[in-house]
């Protein structure tokens, strides 16, 4: 399932960019396409973390409430610029992962990092290296939303 599920993601992605639908192109773009996951079915790369398709339903709920995160970040972050007195308090902070796998282990870093005032600086298994622009910032993440958020969209209840 996992094979075909790559190999119409695969074809749909080259016919995107291709924009070229003659038989003879098409044909080709298949046999591409067949070539590249019969390669990676041989690699033995063809699992959860090479294409997690499990993760897609989920995603429809995760990417709006991350987008409207990264918004609501984003304002607050240029109030603080904009702001005469600066009101910024630089902060490490180290946060734990709730997830179970790697996959949304380094999604919780990265939703983390794509949040304007915070960023993932470093990954020690389940503990994130987390540089904060403000304090409140920091104090945010601590509180675990975005770590429930990240492990519900993983498969979490």
């Amino acid at each position: 399932m996992r094979a075909l599920s790559l190999g119409c993601v695969l074809f749909l992605f080259w016919l995107l960019l291709s924009g070229h639908y003659s038989v003879l192109l098409v044909t080709l773009g298949v046999l591409s396409c067949a070539a590249i996951v019969l390669l990676v079915m041989r690699m033995q790369v063809l699992d959860d973390e090479g294409h997690p398709i499990h993760l897609v339903l989920p995603a429809f709920t995760f990417w709006p409430w991350l987008i409207f995160e990264i918004l609501k970040s984003g304002w607050t972050v240029s109030k603080i610029i904009l702001s005469p007195s600066l009101p910024i308090s630089p902060t490490l902070t180290k946060v734990r992962a709730g997830q179970k796998t790697r996959v949304g282990v380094y999604t919780y870093a990265n939703s983390i990092t794509l949040t304007p005032g915070t960023i993932s600086v470093d990954v020690q298994g389940n503990d994130i290296l987390v540089h904060a622009i403000t304090e409140g910032g920091a104090l945010e993440l601590a509180e675990g939303v975005m770590d429930k958020r990240v492990s519900r969209f993983e498969g979490a209840k």
